[in-house]
């Protein structure tokens, strides 16, 4: 039977789940173990979540339950492309995926410190980056001591590796 003869009250609402960080087309997706155990915890809070579902309102209970079905679909195939890097296997005197980098910007003397992370984990508030972001793009595979440079237009900003942790 075609949708276009069903009450519109007894149309399913077709659920509006917000993408996860972006990846770009053909990126791997990189995670660090604390990464893809983020992702693992959330798939089990959005099972018990589904699971308790009060279904006495069908209605709210197909919305919501459709809701999170769809965040879990994107949320297994983000958990299934991940794709574990150990950073004790790198080189540990250079910026790589999983390091703690120390730095100070020289055009205004201000000194940071990131953690380059995979997509999902990244958190500007929590002192972690992704390993997509420009910045973390020049700072890898630098040493402490080397400058990396990121151009603005115009503009340059130039920082200086301090300190490398793993």
């Amino acid at each position: 039977m075609s949708r276009g003869f069903v009450k519109e009250d007894d149309q399913e609402e077709v659920p509006l789940v917000a993408p996860r960080a972006d990846l770009p087309l053909g990126t791997e997706n990189f995670v660090t173990q604390n990464g893809l155990d983020s992702l693992l915890q959330e798939r089990e809070i959005l099972l018990k979540e589904q699971e308790n579902l009060d279904s006495s309102q069908e209605k709210e209970y197909r919305i919501t339950f459709n809701h999170l079905n769809a965040k879990l679909q994107l949320l297994k195939e983000r958990i299934a492309s991940a794709k574990i890097i150990d950073p004790k296997k790198l080189p540990q005197n250079e910026v790589h995926f999983g390091a703690k980098v120390t730095f100070i910007n020289k055009s205004n003397n201000l000194t940071q410190t990131f953690q380059i992370v995979g997509v999902d984990e990244a958190n500007i508030s929590k002192g972690k980056i992704s390993f997509i972001t420009p910045i973390a793009k020049i700072l890898l595979h630098k040493k402490v001591g080397e400058e990396a440079i990121l151009n603005l237009g115009e503009k340059k900003n130039i920082f200086e590796i301090l300190k490398i942790e793993y």
